[in-house]
């Protein structure tokens, strides 16, 4: 069994912000992937269902990003997992926007949400880090991050969103690289990365 953690805060002002980013990839995840309808426990939201024939749940904490762990510590509880079976989908400024970079354990570059996380349950799990880009000054980060993506960001943030889920079995498997590089040849072949741009590190 899997859990997918999609990052975010809850409530109608914040669904549309770059920090929500992994909330919205859960969303079209869940519908795409026939999952079951949402539920709340676990300080969050879950759906249930399949993808490659592995049985995953997916989470979205509503503890607000900061207290994201204790939802992750929960679940993980509940379904006695280990770091190596959970994931967690991510806003992630060190990146330009839509580059992707999947990697395990590692810093958390000033995340909240990754610093409760490995607070709650240790550092070792597996993150889907989806570049959102910098605003070019450290004081300018909290309101990059919980603003919404401009409409010129639109395009390029769903085609992010639909590469993910299309390419979800092969992150479910473990197939990081793999993942890694369908996602950015989907956005390359989409005009939103450069030929050479996008290929694992």
């Amino acid at each position: 069994m899997r859990l997918l953690v999609g990052l975010g805060n809850p409530g109608a002002k914040y669904q549309g912000n770059r920090h929500n980013i992994g909330f919205m990839v859960l969303d079209e995840m869940a519908r795409r992937h026939g999952f079951s309808p949402w539920r709340r426990r676990f300080q969050g939201e879950t759906a249930d269902g399949s993808i490659g024939g592995e049985r995953v749940t997916l989470l979205k904490p509503l503890t607000y990003m900061n207290d994201s762990g204790r939802a992750v510590q929960d679940a993980a509880s509940f379904f006695k997992l280990g770091l190596p079976d959970i994931t967690v989908l991510h806003d992630e400024i060190e990146l330009p926007a839509a580059k992707l970079r999947v990697k395990v354990g590692g810093g958390i570059a000033g995340h909240n949400g990754l610093r409760s996380i490995s607070a709650h349950v240790g550092n070792d799990y597996r993150r889907v880090r989806i570049g959102v880009g910098h605003p070019g000054a450290k004081e300018l980060v909290h309101g990059h991050v919980l603003n919404d993506f401009a409409k010129s960001e639109r395009p390029w943030v769903e085609a992010m969103i639909e590469a993910i889920v299309e390419h979800a079995g092969a992150l479910i498997e473990g197939r990081d690289s793999t993942f890694q590089n369908k996602v950015h040849l989907a956005l390359q072949a989409k005009g939103f990365l450069d030929k050479n741009d996008g290929s694992a590190a």
